[in-house]
């Protein structure tokens, strides 16, 4: 089957039932989206399926079809997408696992509130675990890119 991934279509060799998630990280060699709980739960699988976010662990390949899909690599190749600069200077970054389903996460709600309110930020990133706890430099790093993304400081 063919698959549109970071803007490349690319053949994949792969059970229809496959989880997307291993798709990418097992065939294509693309592990910034990580495996956390293979339900769904955690977020730390987050890609997005045509500018929306979806958990990769439970997405068979299949149902992909010919949309795009966008992982934390294809957001930008340098890290130079500004929720990724905000990330680095609100000091989000722990262990840093949870990370690429964050940010994935937020680059999406930004896209549909590019001013969200701290409730809003909130919801939008409830499904994400952090075993780590940085959800307050989590939703400080979403105010900041908020705030570069409209042109403030």
């Amino acid at each position: 089957m063919k698959l549109d991934v970071n803007g490349v279509v690319r053949d994949v060799d792969a059970s229809p039932e496959m989880p997307l998630l291993w798709v990418l990280r097992d065939l294509l060699g693309l592990t910034g989206t990580k495996y956390g709980c293979g339900m769904a739960q955690c977020g730390a699988c987050t890609v997005h399926i045509d500018g929306k976010p979806a958990r990769s662990c439970v997405l068979p390949v299949s149902s992909v079809g010919t949309r795009k899909v966008t992982t934390i690599e294809g957001l930008s190749p340098d890290g130079s997408h500004v929720v990724q600069q905000a990330w680095a200077q609100a000091d989000v970054v722990q262990c840093g696992y949870c990370q690429s389903g964050q940010i994935m996460t937020a680059v999406a709600l930004l896209e549909q509130k590019p001013d969200p309110s701290d409730a809003d930020i909130d919801a939008a990133l409830s499904g994400n675990v952090c075993r780590c706890g940085t959800y307050v430099r989590v939703r400080e790093a979403v105010i900041l890119a908020s705030r570069l993304k409209r042109g403030g400081k």
